[in-house]
């Protein structure tokens, strides 16, 4: 039996392990679960916009023209008379007249198969080549059972055999919570969003290093962050003096009388060696591999070495279980220069040491601080503005641990999306004045919890109904007339968001571990991104047309159509914000 609606049950169970929601009971109406057991699969291949734009460019290609560019459209204005085009500039590139032939466009309407769908029109006018969908047939294949389309797409997947240990680099120096500065904070968010992408898409991975600091664990796990742990900090002193005990003998080591005393009295830094990496560059032609032309002295403290030895640890108990293993240092931009003498440190010491990659994190500006504005202040102040504007607009009903949690949740939603809206490397500017941040601001993290706050009201107002006997039960999602959904915002939230869910969780994590080269990209900030766009389409949506209808019988039809749209969209809201470990808010 298909479970079209996962994300609702997963929903309930893992909400009771959540971080600082270990008591919160999340209720799903009872019609809600009933429209969930008795949706049938489809069995149809799901429709992906990726193999339908290969499709139709193969079709092109096969009838002997050259390769076509073509378009997925997404803007409302065009999406009134189409779906996919060739712009007319391009078609004079393919055919020497600029005139498709009528055979081809034939050919392009009558394409069939997995995965393409199904095409009601090609023609070709002022725009260019237009294809346009079958709309109430795509609606029909969608919505009678959406759950792949929660997932990445399947192509993307690996075979399972690699482990990426994803080193979030600034978690090594910091002992407490006043160490962990606004840049720190912003990569340890990246690091754990980029952990469930990858998960996602089938690959094993290791979060490392483990805390031991209560107050840094505490605080993350206010923000959803389920960090690896200890009680303690572990001792990886044997592995250190073996390190010093190699250094000693390393030729990259400057030895000089008297210099064993001078680096002991380096006593804060707890400096062990001086090293010079500039050979050792030379020597294995790393030049071309992106190290700042800069690297050379490098006093290594025993810091140092605690770090590599603790991924060192990491990578051996990894190739235990997977055949090949990747070290991804997630960096603040301040850290990098350092992550890079400790990336050569480590191939020096371990000439055969795993794949090293760096992912590096812009800065974290203040617009006009007072003073230097640290982790846990930033969080208090979003906390303080989340309440402020919850009261102005709700009053005396704002009090209650209910209420804390929804303040808390709408807090780490604000500062998730703040961090993480933006390209990892760009800088992040945040502006803490108090009229910058409200519950409904249209660009926050907020507002897209706000909407998901509104569906499940929907959904109880509608159950609700139904117990009062106003609207029948819920029939499987299979007999529903898909061809009332005529609202323009419907295609649209079905073509832009519902379709295009799986490839934005697979271009998110597409990192290339095996390029040359030590930095790596990945599109952090997509699924953000993609979040506040379909809320913004969802809300004008949901202002501009009445879902619950009235309780007449020949209304029911669109009405129950409707409904299956939303609960589509309300687990696509919910699987993003799974990767951003955050609870959906089921009231406001």
């Amino acid at each position: 039996m298909s479970h079209p609606f996962p994300s609702l049950e997963a929903y309930c169970v893992r909400s009771q392990a959540f971080p600082g929601n270990c008591d919160r009971t999340i209720k799903v109406p009872s019609c809600l679960l009933k429209i969930t057991m008795e949706t049938k699969f489809c069995g149809a291949e799901p429709v992906r916009v990726s193999e339908a734009l290969r499709a139709l460019n193969d079709a092109v290609q096969s009838s002997g023209a050259p390769p076509t560019v073509w378009f997925k459209e997404s803007s409302p204005r065009n999406l009134k008379s189409r779906d996919f085009l060739v712009p007319r500039g391009a078609l004079r590139k393919s055919f020497p007249d600029g005139e498709v032939p009528g055979d081809l466009l034939n050919k392009l309407k009558s394409l069939n198969s997995p995965g393409i769908p199904p095409i009601h029109s090609s023609l070709q006018n002022d725009a260019g080549l237009v294809i346009q969908l079958d709309r109430p047939a795509v609606f029909q294949r969608v919505l009678t059972d959406y759950s792949p389309y929660l997932r990445p797409t399947p192509s993307d997947l690996p075979n399972g055999q690699s482990v990426v240990i994803l080193n979030c680099s600034p978690l090594h120096s910091c002992r407490n919570l006043d160490s962990l500065r606004l840049s720190h904070l912003r990569a340890v968010l990246i690091t754990d969003h980029l952990a469930e992408l990858l998960r996602l898409r089938g690959v094993k991975v290791q979060l490392t290093p483990a805390l031991h600091s209560h107050d840094v664990i505490s605080f993350l796990h206010h923000l959803g962050v389920s960090w690896p742990s200890v009680s303690e900090a572990p001792s990886v002193g044997k592995a250190v003096s073996a390190f010093q005990q190699s250094l000693k003998q390393c030729t990259y080591v400057k030895h000089k009388d008297g210099e064993q005393q001078e680096l002991q009295d380096e006593a804060p830094a707890r400096v062990l060696f001086n090293m010079h990496l500039r050979p050792f560059i030379e020597e294995q032609h790393l030049s071309q591999q992106g190290y700042d032309p800069n690297l050379d002295a490098f006093l290594v403290s025993e810091e140092d070495l605690e770090h590599v030895a603790w991924l060192q640890t990491c990578v051996q108990e990894c190739q235990e279980e997977a055949a090949h293993c990747t070290v991804l240092h997630v960096v603040s931009c301040e850290d990098e220069f350092h992550q890079q003498k400790l990336d050569l440190l480590w191939r020096i010491l371990d000439p055969g040491a795993t794949t090293q990659k760096h992912l590096i994190c812009g800065p974290v500006k203040v617009l006009n601080p007072l003073s230097p504005v640290s982790s846990a202040q930033y969080f208090q102040i979003r906390k303080s503005q989340m309440q402020e504007a919850s009261v102005m607009k709700y009053g005396d009903r704002v009090q209650g641990s209910r209420w804390e949690e929804i303040i808390m949740g709408l807090a780490s939603a604000a500062i998730k999306f703040e961090m993480m809206s933006t390209a990892h490397r760009s800088q992040v500017t945040l502006d803490l004045e108090d009229t910058n941040i409200t519950t409904k601001g249209t660009k926050s993290g907020a507002f897209v919890m706000y909407n998901c706050a509104r569906l499940a009201t929907m959904f109880e107002s509608y159950s609700s109904a139904v117990r009062k006997a106003l609207y029948p039960e819920f029939p499987p999602a299979g007999d529903l007339n898909y061809s009332t959904l005529r609202e323009e915002g419907e295609w649209l939230l079905l073509f832009n968001y519902i379709l295009t869910f799986p490839e934005v969780l697979s271009q998110s994590a597409q990192i290339s571990l095996s390029s040359p080269g030590i930095r790596v990209t990945a599109n952090t900030e997509a699924v953000c991104k993609f979040l506040v766009n379909l809320s913004m389409d969802f809300s004008s949506y949901y202002n501009r047309v009445h879902i619950l209808g009235e309780p007449l019988s020949h209304l029911f039809g669109q009405m129950f159509s409707r409904l299956q749209l939303m609960k589509a969209i309300e687990s696509v809201l919910h699987s993003a914000l799974e990767t951003l470990h955050l609870l959906p808010l089921n009231q406001i």
